[in-house]
């Protein structure tokens, strides 16, 4: 090679380092810089009271909101004691004991210690969280609610219980490969600023539901390595680990909901237009009951304005065109004999007590398994202070077959108007295998 030859290379070779040191560190300074490696480097504000009923109650309010006990309480274990388990494509985890706590729990963290925790995802005792905890929309809480919330946590009576490690195959338990994650798919933004442009009800409803509430943990399309892309926002997806299909929460999935039908689904349950079941009736019974009515109506008005994303493809078996025709006949009957009596004729069920299933779209949504989920193992709407003897469906898993079941899923989805893909055998088969 000539030494002009050699210097071009080396120039090139140059230059692309150069980019690359560039754009890893503005990569790494997004994701939270120095902050995410030490605590010291985390902006510090003034210790909360943590003692002050004011403080305390609004963090108890808060956490409700947010729902933490749900996912930090195993059973029927010491609530926020943890060892709830998540299966998940990269191994099992486990939910940690945030109890005041010395040792096990969160006894000896400070308010800055939490705030590391909820704004950048980084913990005193395990470093890098994985994405299983919603860091990724704590990030916009204010420092204020965090305080709140950590002042509550520290009043409540300490589990010694040990915190169980994680069952994940090498490299997933390798947690410093979570910052190659965090380079490509978190933003450590600055806590949310209210849109000048829009009402306090949406402002308010954006920040509940982009952040504390976390609902596009389960209502979001996935992206590479789980990541949630902005592109699907709220556009419905597969929840993960639990054989459940999270419905669209934008101006098409919620066309025919008024921002009123929302939030009586929000604090009841139930509403004119469809029941909550499977891990929505746990989101309400644990968390969204307990919602003022201000904010389950500003959570309303704001899902009412989300604009609709492109939704991805759920990953189900294909029936074709006259597979479809021959499960819509055989499933008209079976509705005609198992379910008309409470879900009426057309569909259009009994008040709260029998939902509707014309126009419902959890039964239309673009993955089948809510309504398949729900034939085989019934459902029971949450116990809620607005509805505190919810009316139950029977399971139907032990006397329908698997064809029948696809047959009457396939009628429900596509009856009374209703339009959406057909159900086949194969997955009814599959899905019955999934642990409730």
């Amino acid at each position: 090679m000539s030494k002009q030859k050699l210097r071009i290379a080396l120039s090139v070779v140059a230059v692309v380092v150069v980019i690359a040191l560039v754009l890893g560190g503005w990569l790494f300074q997004r994701q939270g810089g120095m902050a995410t490696l030490f605590a010291s480097a985390v902006p510090s504000a003034p210790e909360p009271n943590l003692q002050d009923p004011a403080l305390i109650a609004r963090g108890k309010y808060l956490a409700l909101a947010g729902d933490c006990v749900a996912c930090h309480t195993e059973g029927s274990g010491q609530k926020y004691a943890g060892g709830l388990e998540f299966a998940t494509p990269f191994g099992t985890m486990y939910s940690t004991n945030i109890t005041p706590d010395v040792k096990e729990g969160i006894g000896s963290w400070s308010a800055n210690d939490f705030w590391r925790v909820i704004h950048y995802g980084v913990s005193p005792k395990h470093g890098f969280l994985y994405p299983a905890y919603p860091f990724t929309n704590f990030n916009s809480l204010s420092r204020q609610d965090s305080d709140a919330i950590f002042a509550y946590l520290k009043s409540l009576p300490p589990s010694s219980r040990p915190n169980t490690e994680n069952k994940m195959p090498f490299p997933f338990s390798f947690r410093p490969i979570l910052l190659g994650w965090r380079l490509l798919f978190f933003k450590a933004a600055a806590p949310y600023q209210p849109d000048a442009g829009q009402s306090e009800a949406w402002n308010r409803g954006k920040y509940l539901v982009d952040g504390l509430g976390h609902c596009n943990m389960c209502h979001s399309g996935r992206g590479p390595f789980a990541s949630l892309p902005a592109s699907m926002d709220l556009s419905g997806g597969e929840v993960v680990g639990q054989g459940w299909y999270g419905p669209a929460l934008n101006q098409e999935g919620l066309a025919d909901w008024s921002v009123d039908d929302i939030a009586k689904l929000l604090r009841a349950g139930v509403s004119p237009k469809g029941a909550a079941y499977g891990p929505m009736a746990d989101a309400v019974f644990h968390s969204l009951q307990f919602l003022t009515p201000e904010d389950a109506a500003a959570i309303g008005t704001y899902l009412k304005a989300v604009p609709t994303r492109e939704a991805p493809e759920p990953t189900q078996f294909a029936v074709n065109e006259e597979q479809a025709k021959q499960l819509y006949a055989e499933g008209s009957s079976l509705y005609a004999s198992h379910c008309a009596q409470c879900h009426q004729p057309q569909g259009q069920g009994h008040g709260t007590d029998y939902p509707p299933l014309a126009g419902n779209g959890s039964v239309t949504a673009e993955g089948d398994m809510n309504v398949v989920r729900v034939i085989l193992v019934g459902g029971v709407a949450p116990v809620t202070g607005d509805n505190k003897r919810p009316f139950g469906m029977p399971p139907f898993g032990q006397r329908l077959t698997d064809r029948q079941v696809a047959a009457l899923a396939t009628f429900v989805r596509n009856a009374w108007g209703n339009k959406a893909s057909a159900v086949s055998p194969e997955e009814v088969q599959k899905l019955r295998g999934i642990p409730l």
